[in-house]
């Protein structure tokens, strides 16, 4: 299991650890207390760690699209192109756009001032909540979030489309109905789980943020930061005869030795 696949499987892993570790404690807290309180620096901190994870799964989902990509449509040449090398240059720079395209928002924070209601309608520290609790110009810091959703939402949304259609001929092409049905369970759950993220993610920074919106995205916001880490894991595995095997061999040997 030392493929491409498991590598970037490996890092996501970890991306949906940290999400998960950011904003879940948080929410349980406001559960059982119905309410919490925070600080401004608190506030900024959780929507930075929150921001690095998010970034980093577009990213890194649009890097295991072309694994895939490679994988099915230009087989012979699969093991040459996506070496190791390319593989931590790939996942270092996904982890490394995540650390730095939230950093101007923070920075823009800073320089804002927060008067008025000091309650945010919202289960965390998002970026639409908070700029609805300023009483300084947000011109700049949308503008900041428009221009960093076109290389982090958009770009790659077109550059996983384009992949998945050329996926989607070359399996077309395969002769025999098996060929093409191992061919497509190779892609089917990273397919699963871009369209339920990007689906999400891209519903609840869309549409309008007032009226009878608010509610139903922070039901959105439940799908990506909680829903998504959770099934990611055993999208992957379901669907995955070396992962299931390997289960499968671990709990038969634990239960032999025991």
């Amino acid at each position: 299991m030392n493929s491409p696949m498991y590598f970037f499987l490996s890092h996501l892993s970890l991306n949906d650890l940290l999400l998960s570790t950011t904003i879940q404690p948080e929410m349980l807290q406001i559960i059982l207390r119905e309410g919490s309180s925070i600080s401004q620096a608190g506030c900024f901190t959780q929507f930075y760690f929150f921001s690095v994870p998010t970034v980093n799964e577009c990213l890194l989902l649009t890097v295991m699209s072309y694994d895939r990509y490679l994988a099915i449509c230009n087989p012979l040449r699969y093991s040459s192109i996506m070496d190791l090398k390319l593989c931590i240059l790939l996942a270092t720079f996904s982890w490394v756009c995540g650390l730095v395209f939230p950093f101007p928002h923070i920075v823009l924070f800073n320089k804002m001032t927060f008067c008025g209601s000091n309650i945010i309608n919202h289960f965390f520290c998002d970026l639409p909540p908070l700029l609805r609790l300023s009483c300084s110009d947000i011109s700049v810091s949308e503008t900041v979030s428009f221009f960093n959703s076109i290389p982090l939402v958009f770009l790659p949304f077109i550059f996983i489309s384009l992949s998945y259609i050329n996926i989607i001929l070359a399996i077309l092409r395969i002769s025999t109905s098996a060929g093409r049905q191992k061919a497509f369970s190779t892609c089917s759950s990273h397919l699963t789980v871009v369209c339920m993220y990007y689906g999400t993610l891209v519903f609840n920074y869309v549409i309008p943020s007032k009226g009878q919106y608010l509610g139903l995205q922070k039901m959105i916001s439940v799908c990506y930061t909680i829903m998504t880490p959770l099934l990611n894991p055993l999208i992957y595995s379901v669907r995955n005869e070396e992962i299931k095997k390997t289960i499968t061999k671990i709990i038969f040997r634990k239960k032999y030795i025991n």
